[in-house]
């Protein structure tokens, strides 16, 4: 059964910097963003899916898919606003942001994001992480994340966090934040009243926002089975990959 209130939004627009028009990219028979939004549709805990994009293209492939898409305006800078944009005016109680470019997005770890936030009905937020193996928490494209014994995120940076200076045995086990974040609704209004933060900017996350101005930010780690498409090469791997993917020929 469906918990009320709980509503997924995947942000997408065609001027990718990296990848532009990567949302209607091909993979098998789908494009990216169909994937990322029947995937969704299949999570237990989510109760309605919106696409949040300013691309006519975009609304009008969801559109003929059967799925729902609203248009948001062209000048945010941060798809956090445009995924606000999206829900005024619904009542939902929790708002998750899903990342528009995670074809193999498993619907399990969205169940267990919706999770956290039911069960604890005073948190504001929380980000889906998973570990990562040691040679690539040097990557400045993946955000690293360090929490505390309660699991609550203390810092999110673009460097190797914890340091990799100090010789531990064994070593740090690294996470990497994966953009899938829930905001209870309450708190996504008063994030975007919050004034940006010095290491927000630095870091290039969001999140450093929240924890900055003292907010609690919860993590919920998972298993990482999939990867987001931010190039090309990402692309061709992704199109091998899906034919095997065991989720796939449930939703095409």
């Amino acid at each position: 059964m469906k918990c009320n209130g709980i509503v997924a939004v995947i942000p997408a627009r065609m001027g990718s910097s990296r990848f532009p028009g990567k949302p209607l990219e091909l993979i098998g028979e789908l494009p990216m963003i169909e994937h990322v939004r029947r995937r969704t549709l299949l999570s237990n805990s989510i109760d309605e899916v919106l696409v949040a994009t300013c691309d006519e293209e975009i609304f009008q492939v969801v559109s003929q898919n059967g799925g729902t898409a609203v248009m948001t305006s062209s000048s945010h800078q941060r798809c956090t606003d445009r995924v606000a944009e999206a829900v005024k005016g619904l009542h939902a109680e929790v708002v998750i942001n899903v990342q528009g470019d995670e074809p193999f997005l498993n619907p399990v770890h969205l169940d267990a994001l919706a999770r956290s936030m039911i069960e604890c009905p005073t948190l504001p937020c929380a980000n889906l992480i998973a570990p990562i193996p040691l040679e690539m928490a040097d990557s400045t494209n993946l955000v690293k994340v360090v929490v505390d014994c309660l699991g609550r995120a203390l810092y999110f940076s673009r460097e190797a966090i914890p340091s990799m200076k100090t010789k531990a045995d064994p070593p740090p086990q690294y996470f990497r934040q994966l953009g899938i974040i829930a905001f209870r609704s309450i708190f996504l209004d008063q994030f975007l009243d919050l004034s940006p933060t010095p290491l927000e900017r630095q870091e290039s996350c969001d999140m450093m926002r929240a924890i900055e101005h003292g907010y609690e930010v919860m993590t919920v780690p998972v298993d990482f089975p999939f990867f987001g498409v931010d190039t090309r090469e990402d692309l061709h791997r992704a199109e091998l990959q899906m034919s095997a993917d065991h989720l796939y020929g449930s939703y095409r």
